[in-house]
């Protein structure tokens, strides 16, 4: 018999992104570009590579869905852009969907990114 797969919530990854010491959430600024404040950085869609992405449904209503983009900027520094849609969604919507589009991705195994 098939061992069920482990599903893992956003608050998992997000607290084995902390403990990895990976707290740096990327938020869209007013000027449509990427800002980090726990590297005082910003950034445009050149100047990051999305490395895995997760995906999370909520148990009761599909819509309350979000996705985390794990992402490594051009010096290396890892760090996470959190995109919640449905009822909770607070992005907005054209420039974020455009700028995340023009991210380069380069998915890696979740095996080499937490190591």
């Amino acid at each position: 018999m098939e061992q069920p797969i482990e599903m893992n919530t956003l608050s998992q990854i997000l607290e084995k992104l902390r403990k990895k010491g990976i707290d740096n959430e990327l938020k869209m600024t007013d000027h449509g570009k990427m800002q980090s404040k726990t590297l005082n950085k910003i950034y445009t869609p050149d100047d990051l590579n999305i490395v895995k992405t997760y995906r999370f449904e909520g148990m009761s209503d599909p819509a309350d869905s979000s996705v985390l983009y794990m992402v490594e900027d051009n010096d290396k520094n890892m760090g996470y852009i959190l995109d919640a849609y449905g009822a909770y969604s607070d992005n907005d919507g054209a420039a974020f969907a455009d700028f995340l589009k023009r991210i380069n991705t380069a998915d890696r195994d979740e095996q080499e990114l937490f190591q």
